[in-house]
């Protein structure tokens, strides 16, 4: 469920950064945004490939 939140979060901010391009400039604000941005979603990905490291493993395939 945490992981669904998580993509859920960095896509809607993805989406923020693509429609809100109002600067061609970007600020110190802009740029951590996009830091965290990055963050969230290599996170997510992560949370992503260790679940289903767990569900491969639960069914006994330990290929990585």
């Amino acid at each position: 469920m945490k992981r669904l939140q998580i993509i859920s979060a960095a896509l809607v901010l993805s989406a923020l950064l693509v429609a809100l391009p109002g600067c061609e400039k970007q600020g110190p604000a802009e740029q951590a945004g996009e830091s965290i941005d990055n963050a969230v979603e290599k996170a997510g990905d992560q949370i992503e490939k260790a679940g289903d490291a767990i569900k491969d493993s639960a069914q006994g395939d330990n290929t990585y």
